[in-house]
């Protein structure tokens, strides 16, 4: 549901004294708006910005070859053996690239060209933000397929009751849920990268938060900022320091002390300024960043607060709650053991839609099987904005890789570093992730394009490459707790919360984690200096 930018007539819900003024309020842009904008900047750059590219590298696992595909689009094969990587300057393991462990294009040092300039036509944006949404449709289809899991589980009734169960249970401990969801998602975090699976918590955990006396930041705070705690100081994470280190020609387990001492001090930090939010908007609702919305957010979640017959937790719906739950626990382990991805979340998420389906439409207590339908179909469609914004992101970035300036700011980003050493480059190398954080929003996909450009600079000023691994991480995820080509959009828009209400919140911890990192890694350049 997207923001409508309008204010309340005059005279109607107005601070006293304000009457007549006639003034319209700003209204922040919805998250549908800010992408449009970025889309637009993001074009006009490529009029502006020097084009250029790097030499990429792939293999293709069909002809077990190296494939080097040059600037000018030429491509050559070239036999997949580490003597290969080592003549072309690439620092990593051929087994990185046969066993499938890197599948996306690696930039190869110091083959850098200049092109001429490819301006992108402002007439082909609507194209961009289509191609977008095309490429990323694996993930709207796990979305769309959460939404009518959901839609199927509501009609049950098995939320509203086992939410009633809930808050009996916590009342005057209610913190403790929050606690524990937060520290589930900075787990799943530093472990798998816990990103855009963690949207399928919102639905089930923002009426809980509502019910307990907490508002959308709170719910925003515990599942998306926790989750995103944890990435960014990822531990074993399979997308971002385990193939951050491969492509560093590292291993990830060099370092990991570092980063696991990190997490426990920035997940400690982060806790305590959420109790200290979270006791303060429970204690006075006003004090909430979004109070002024929250009716509007109450209203988008709050369950019905009718203690009769329809809020009976019966064993029909127990067990609707229980398949419900383990498919977020099953997600976890197929996602963390089994290799899944989207394509097989969404598969999981409509079995066991199918099994609510049948439980809930079924027998003399059942609604019936049309019922179910339309509040699976339902469920879905309610999630429509969601999936689109995470389409019309990644717009964003084929706007620059068209406009062949994406590796130019990578290019210029490892000059501007070239010259310095000790902590003075890696705080500079820290804000340059921070930077290239919003251009390259993926964290495998500038693991892979930029850690073959900088790991080679830790070997001039003499610092291992895994603490190039780590800048990569802290500034990065710094960028991406508000990045608009990043995950906030689509959160923000589930649930109808302004940017401006969530910067109030996180800059905070946006401020720690660039001054925390800069510390920790400025003590490791002269620690671990060779």
């Amino acid at each position: 549901m997207s923001e409508v930018a309008a204010s309340a007539p005059v005279g109607v819900d107005e601070p006293v004294g304000k009457k007549g003024r006639g003034k319209r309020k700003f209204s922040f842009p919805s998250a549908f708006t800010i992408l449009f904008a970025v889309t637009i900047i993001a074009a006009l750059c490529t009029y502006f910005v020097p084009a250029g590219q790097y030499s990429k590298l792939l293999y293709d696992s069909d002809t077990g070859m190296l494939q080097m595909t040059a600037p000018s689009g030429e491509v050559v094969e070239l036999d997949a053996t580490q003597e290969t990587l080592d003549e072309l300057g690439v620092k990593i393991d051929i087994d990185q690239f046969t066993s499938g462990a890197i599948t996306k294009a690696v930039s190869i040092p110091g083959t850098y060209e200049s092109l001429p300039q490819n301006p992108f036509p402002f007439t082909d944006i609507p194209y961009a933000m289509v191609y977008g949404v095309i490429d990323g449709i694996d993930v709207m289809v796990f979305i769309l397929c959460l939404g009518g899991l959901i839609g199927a589980v509501k009609a049950t009734g098995a939320f509203e009751s086992g939410l009633t169960a809930l808050t009996r249970k916590t009342k005057g401990r209610e913190f403790l849920l929050v606690f524990g969801v937060s520290c589930f998602m900075i787990f799943g975090g530093t472990m798998c990268g816990l990103e855009e699976e963690a949207v399928a918590f919102y639905p089930i955990l923002a009426p809980v938060f509502i019910a307990l006396g907490y508002d959308s930041i709170v719910t925003v705070g515990a599942i998306f900022m926790a989750s995103s705690v944890g990435t960014t100081f990822s531990t074993v994470n399979p997308f971002s320091a385990v193939i951050a280190s491969n492509a560093a020609g590292t291993v990830f387990t060099e370092g990991l002390w570092v980063r696991l001492l990190g997490l426990i001090v920035a997940s400690v930090v982060y806790l305590l300024y959420l109790h200290w939010y979270s006791k303060k908007v429970k204690a006075n609702p006003e004090f909430g960043y979004a109070y002024e919305d929250s009716a509007k957010f109450n209203a988008m979640w709050k369950l019905e607060e009718d203690a009769g017959e329809k809020h009976v937790f019966t064993a029909r719906k127990k067990i609707v709650l229980c398949i419900f739950v383990a498919a977020f626990i099953i997600m976890i382990v197929g996602v963390m053991s089994l290799g899944w991805w989207f394509p097989q979340m969404a598969a999981e998420f409509v079995t066991l839609a199918i099994a609510v389906m049948l439980i809930g439409g079924c027998g003399k207590q059942g609604i019936g099987e049309s019922k179910m339908v339309e509040a699976f179909s339902a469920g879905a469609s309610s999630l429509v904005p969601v999936a689109l914004i995470i389409g019309l992101a990644r717009g964003v970035n084929y706007v620059l890789n068209s406009g062949l300036i994406s590796d130019t700011m990578l290019y210029s980003a490892s000059n501007v570093v070239a010259g310095m050493s000790g902590p003075v480059f890696i705080i500079a190398l820290l804000l340059i992730f921070f930077v290239l954080g919003f251009v390259v929003p993926s964290s495998s996909g500038l693991a892979v394009l930029s850690m073959p450009i900088f790991a080679p600079l830790a070997d001039t000023v003499g610092i291992p490459r895994w603490i190039i691994v780590a800048a990569y991480q802290f500034g990065q995820y710094a960028m991406l707790y508000i990045a608009p080509t990043g995950l906030i959009m689509a959160t923000l828009q589930m649930l109808d919360m302004k940017m401006s209400h969530w910067f109030r919140f996180v800059w905070p911890m946006m401020v720690f984690t660039l001054v925390f990192g800069a510390v920790l890694l400025s003590i490791c350049t002269i620690v671990f200096a060779v």
